[in-house]
């Protein structure tokens, strides 16, 4: 269950703007709604259960970031060794402008393994993000 606070979770950081080539303004807030926990509650009930405590987490401390090809949302990717999962965050922008965290769920280590071989996902450094 998300425990966490609505509104505003996280930024937009000027390390992920530069290492993905974004034309966002840094500082740009990351918002989660109601509508989005409900969203992740029901397309991914039990990564949800598992994760859901650690969105802010995930936003603010990501490991790896990326752009998704397919809809264009920013990826925040966490590696979490304590289940040895990946687990992935997507903000996107809504028609009025403002970026929410809408989707979360556990990445398969070898898609994330090809994902960072080919640049699809790149890797924050300490204190980078």
């Amino acid at each position: 269950m998300y425990e966490g606070q609505l509104g505003r979770i996280g930024e937009i950081t000027d390390a992920v703007v530069n290492l993905l080539g974004l034309t966002i303004t840094p500082g740009t807030p990351i918002c989660i709604g109601s509508s989005n926990i409900e969203h992740m509650q029901s397309r991914h009930p039990k990564e949800f259960a598992r994760y859901g405590g650690y969105i802010h987490d995930i936003v603010k401390s990501p490991d790896y970031v990326g752009i998704n090809p397919g809809d264009g949302s920013i990826e925040y990717v966490k590696d979490f060794t304590i289940g040895d999962e990946y687990v992935k965050v997507a903000v996107r922008v809504s028609c009025g402008g403002t970026y929410y965290a809408r989707s979360l769920y556990v990445l398969n280590r070898t898609r994330v393994d090809n994902f960072i071989a080919n640049g699809t996902l790149k890797q924050l450094t300490d204190g980078q993000a």
